[in-house]
């Protein structure tokens, strides 16, 4: 079930899609936020529709925050967080949550690691302490044996998601022909097999004592409790970890062109596919929206511009998606396109090409428009209905503006989208700015 006002706000979206911002009601998602002695941001957002909670942890670091010959730390230390401390070793972090009905998970971006889980409300304290125990006593617990076998993992995780995957090789070089050489975006989030294998404890350790401290950290709390009651246990825990001072961030040179403008890969598949890749605004900044919106109008649903053509009209492609990947030093905008058999990439290329610069001459129609922030707007409530994507939402606003209720402002970029701004971030998406990864099939006696 739906707050009220986001009940409202849905049922009047998907009735009156071209209805005005003004018009329509607001996302509210009430919240408190403080800051601990230590540095740690704290949000507090109650909610006691259901007898659940969760907490998420998001510490300010990623894969553009790893040293030169240190790759896929950020992603490796997703997995060593979950090895166990002096207090609680071994399993004990899953083990004794999940006893309980508990559960929890993370992820790792270029941006960002984050943490989170979820449970019953009386598991609130539970969950507080276990993760305020880690932040505090991972790194002293670190042993050869913890790391082998994550790196293990990790480097496996690299093989079946990418290496033995249909078109990894191009996912894994995507970052390295977009950047230049030293760019924080210029590798992989999973890293390399040779960073991986180079890593000792002692650079495990710096690198949790860098970057896994409060001051670089916020904590949500949402869910089914008492915001007055759970104040002091978080000042209790959390709050007795002591700040380290952090190392200046170097924000790189803003990104226009790719390193490469084309590669050309083969891989174990039998169909080819291109992959389109532009440098485009950075998350929340103008124009990333309208990015969003183009790829909706461009590749969403079999009414889209380049499904319809390719696909169903010309019929000389069997699959064509795009994508606006938003990132906090500049965005990704990709389109991957698979030809037809008795036709190129080149051919389903230059078709893409034709359709990105028909919407760059025109813009979108109204029907257009409307279409794509009609379904943009759903699921983005979608998402806001769901406990722990607010949580993540909470933290995620705050990371990138420094304010986690940035809900209403996130969705009135869509909102307040005009034609003229869709038809601008197309304009963008020339060829002479395009990154092209091809895929072709490795020669195989049946196809020599």
């Amino acid at each position: 079930m739906l707050p009220a006002a986001l009940t409202l706000l849905a049922s009047t979206a998907m009735s009156h899609p071209a209805l005005s911002a003004e018009a329509a009601p607001t996302v509210e998602v009430p919240f408190e936020e403080y800051d601990l002695d230590n540095g740690l941001h704290v949000v507090l957002h109650p909610d006691h529709r259901l007898p659940q909670v969760t907490v998420n942890i998001w510490y300010k670091v990623g894969s553009k925050d790893e040293q030169a010959g240190r790759s896929g730390f950020a992603h490796l230390f997703e997995h060593l967080m979950f090895m166990g401390t002096e207090r609680v070793p071994g399993s004990g972090f899953d083990d004794t949550m999940e006893a309980e009905g508990g559960w929890n998970n993370a992820w790792t971006s270029e941006d960002a690691t984050d943490y989170y889980s979820v449970g019953p409300s009386n598991l609130l304290e539970t969950l507080l302490w276990l993760d305020a125990d880690r932040m505090e006593g991972l790194a002293k617990a670190m042993t050869q044996e913890k790391l082998d076998l994550q790196r293990d993992v990790v480097r496996n995780e690299r093989r079946q998601s990418y290496e033995d995957a249909p078109y990894g090789a191009a996912w894994l070089a995507l970052n390295e022909v977009l950047y230049p050489p030293g760019h924080p975006y210029a590798h992989p989030v999973i890293g390399s097999h040779e960073d991986l294998q180079a890593a000792q404890v002692d650079d495990v350790k710096n690198f949790f004592n860098t970057w896994y401290v409060p001051n670089n950290a916020s904590l949500v709390v949402a869910g089914d409790f008492d915001p007055e009651a759970v104040k002091p246990f978080i000042a209790r825990t959390f709050g007795a970890i002591e700040p380290r001072a952090l190392p200046e961030r170097v924000a790189p040179d803003p990104v226009d062109l790719p390193a490469k403008h084309l590669v050309e890969l083969t891989d174990q598949v039998r169909i080819p596919m291109s992959l389109l890749a532009w440098h485009t605004p950075a998350s929340m900044e103008e124009g990333d929206a309208e990015c969003d919106l183009a790829a909706s109008i461009l590749a969403t649903g079999r009414t889209s511009r380049l499904y319809r053509r390719l696909v169903h009209e010309d019929r000389i492609a069997l699959d064509v998606s795009a994508a606006q990947y938003s990132q906090q030093l500049g965005s990704i905008f990709l389109v991957t396109v698979m030809p037809a058999e008795g036709h190129t990439l080149e051919e389903v290329e230059a078709a893409v090409q034709e359709e990105i610069a028909r919407l760059a001459k025109d813009g979108p129609t109204p029907e257009e428009l409307d279409r794509a922030r009609t379904r943009i707007e759903v699921d983005f409530l979608r998402r806001v209905e769901r406990l722990q994507d607010r949580a993540t939402a909470l933290n995620r606003y705050w990371a990138i503006t420094g304010a986690p209720g940035g809900f209403q402002a996130d969705l009135d970029r869509y909102r307040n989208a005009t034609a003229e701004g869709v038809r601008q971030a197309a304009a963008r998406l020339t060829p002479e700015r395009a990154a092209i990864i091809r895929v072709r099939p490795e020669a195989t006696e049946d196809n020599r």
